[in-house]
């Protein structure tokens, strides 16, 4: 029954997720979708411990609500690169 209420609040835009930013690697990750923030929080340790025993610098987290639709987002690899004609 819970999973069927957090499916229908992730449908909804309304579960919550685990948001973690970090400076190295220019990353972000959502982790979720949870029911309630408390449940989200209970979950937030393992998801910091994992990335720190993978060497990132910088972690910020926070608990929102949201819909994300990539769980990682590689800030380094989506930024645009700008040409020499732009410059030009």
């Amino acid at each position: 029954m819970k999973e069927t209420w957090t499916s229908i609040l992730q449908t909804v835009g309304a579960a919550w997720w685990v948001e973690i930013v970090t400076d190295s690697p220019r990353c972000t990750y959502y982790f979720g979708p949870f029911a309630s923030a408390t449940e989200a929080e209970q979950h937030k340790g393992g998801y910091v411990e994992d990335l720190v025993q993978e060497g990132a610098q910088g972690i910020k987290l926070s608990i929102k609500r949201c819909k994300p639709h990539k769980l990682t987002i590689d800030d380094e690899q989506e930024m645009p690169t700008r040409s020499a004609a732009a410059f030009g």
